[in-house]
């Protein structure tokens, strides 16, 4: 059986914590930033955790089971 091959993109947007969560960036902080809070965008550079919803395809993409 060949092996499987993770998803060049998702290994480029997601990182794994040490505890196995899925961290991800928030989208809306590359461009049209003028109109845009300090707070708001400062929120935005912060990483979020993957939601269980999706936790199980961005895995697949991975190649984690």
């Amino acid at each position: 059986m060949p092996k499987v091959k993770t998803n060049s993109a998702s290994k480029k947007r997601f990182a794994l914590t040490g505890t196995g969560k899925i961290k991800r960036k928030h989208a809306y902080h590359s461009h049209i930033l003028t109109k845009k809070s300090k707070k708001r965008k400062r929120n935005l550079d912060k990483f979020a955790i993957v939601d269980g919803t999706n936790r199980s395809q961005v895995r697949a993409l991975l190649g984690m089971k």
